[in-house]
């Protein structure tokens, strides 16, 4: 809900414009592209990106001093990421959004051109490279993105996903290793978790680890898995606890899985309802040997890391519903005061007028609901509670918020050749992946009656 907090009044600042950062990144050798990424230094806005003068770590950009008022001023830095991520996206993606919608095509140019923008990976440790930034700044990325188009949007996002439970459980050798090479080039991960018989109920696992020697033996099935056929590696959670008495909590273990590791069967593309560009597969593994150094803390910890993962990645998914409620609340306001029925444009009817109004009172709440959520990760506070109203929220409101601009749009809402109605089949998936919009509703029930408990 806030953007910072500061000991004193914030100072004015000039509106970003949508169209006030370059998006030309700093191009050119490998070497290069290291070097901006160890140093995080953002480029000047003018024509060369957004890396710019400040050297102010993002977390703490935002973050003031105890006791300290809310304020909803974006501070310079956060205002060069929004502006860059909202170029982009106006300028590259939303061009041949809709192409890759038809073609399902992974978007592997936009995924490159994102990643040398440095739109991508943007919450890996400074230490391995990356640039180190809060949840907030993720998430003010995340929106702009989405609102291009959700299908690449996702596609960036599964990376951080798969990435999570690296950066909040891995040790120094498995973050350099596995975080530290996705700075060095463009490249994907997954998060391995769903099964065909476990989603919601991610306790009913089936996949199994087994120790021999200085490695594990994994055999199982995963579904649903974004990235799938795309990533490098993959965290995978695996029971190695065969005794079903024993709880969740220890009977789980976290793994990083090469994806090109011997006995790793990768299922074909499904075909969605929408964000079609995004690449879902089903993955088989069938005696796929990981070393032990792979294991994520220890032996039974998995489970924890994995819905602990969530806390720090709803936020985000909450932040893209915004984006593409936001997309949607556009283009039905423009088309609302281009067309005409009964001698006036239609947004002069009160019927279309109301209905706008309450669009646009859905994307403002729902997107100060993600803000809050990614605040609370930022200042090192539980935010389980409010990343699961953040993504309940956000998911039901793009719903409506899509489907009442293809109501607006009329019958051309609903062809293709409008843009609302790939909107509307994009926008059902967020109240299904990271957890439903039921499974929400659980956690926010229980987070919230254990607060009269304790």
């Amino acid at each position: 809900m806030t953007c910072h907090l500061r000991g004193t009044a914030p100072v004015p600042q000039r509106p970003a414009s949508p169209g006030s950062a370059g998006v030309s990144a700093a191009a050119g050798s490998p070497a290069k592209m290291s070097a901006l990424r160890a140093t995080r230094i953002l480029q000047t806005i003018a024509g060369h990106g957004w890396r710019s003068h400040s050297s102010k770590p993002a977390q703490s950009a935002h973050i003031g001093k105890p006791g300290a008022g809310f304020s909803f001023e974006l501070t310079d830095e956060q205002k060069e990421f929004q502006a860059t991520a909202r170029k982009f996206a106006l300028e590259e993606i939303i061009p041949v959004a809709a192409q890759y919608d038809r073609t399902g095509e992974y978007p592997l140019p936009l995924i490159k051109r994102a990643w040398e923008l440095g739109l991508i990976n943007s919450h890996i440790p400074e230490s391995c490279g990356g640039l180190g930034l809060g949840s907030f700044e993720a998430c003010l990325i995340t929106e702009e993105l989405a609102y291009g188009c959700t299908g690449v949007q996702t596609a960036i996002e599964a990376n951080s996903l798969g990435q999570m439970p690296v950066i909040i459980a891995g040790n120094e050798q498995q973050q350099k290793k596995y975080l530290g090479r996705m700075t060095e080039e463009p490249m994907m991960c997954a998060y391995c978790v769903t099964e065909p018989g476990a989603g919601s109920d991610v306790a009913g696992i089936k996949t199994k680890a087994e120790k021999k020697g200085d490695e594990y033996v994994i055999n199982g099935q995963k579904m649903w898995i974004t990235n799938g056929g795309k990533a490098n590696w993959y965290f995978l959670l695996a029971r190695t606890n065969p005794d079903p008495k024993v709880p969740a909590s220890k009977a789980f273990t976290g793994f990083i899985v090469e994806a090109d590791s011997p006995g790793i069967q990768v299922g074909r593309k499904e075909i969605n309802m929408g964000q079609r560009c995004s690449d879902t597969r089903g993955i088989v593994f069938e005696d796929v040997r990981v070393p032990k150094e792979n294991v994520l803390i220890a032996e039974g910890a998995g489970f924890k890391i994995a819905m602990g993962a969530f806390d720090k990645t709803r936020p985000p998914v909450a932040a893209g519903a915004v984006g593409l409620a936001k997309r949607a609340l556009d283009e039905a306001t423009k088309y609302a005061l281009e067309r005409k029925t009964f001698g006036k444009p239609i947004v002069e009817h009160q019927a279309v007028s109301f209905l706008l109004a309450e669009m646009a009172m859905k994307v403002e709440l729902a997107r100060m609901a993600y803000q809050r959520a990614a605040w609370e990760v930022d200042v090192g506070r539980r935010n389980t509670y409010y990343a699961s109203i953040a993504k309940a929220f956000a998911g039901d409101i793009a719903n409506q918020v899509a489907t009442d601009a293809v109501q607006i749009f009329g019958g051309n809402g609903f062809n293709t050749e409008y843009p609302v109605e790939k909107l509307m089949r994009d926008a059902k998936i967020y109240q299904i992946y990271e957890g439903t919009a039921q499974i929400q509703r659980m956690i926010i029930a229980r987070e919230h009656v254990g607060k009269f408990k304790a």
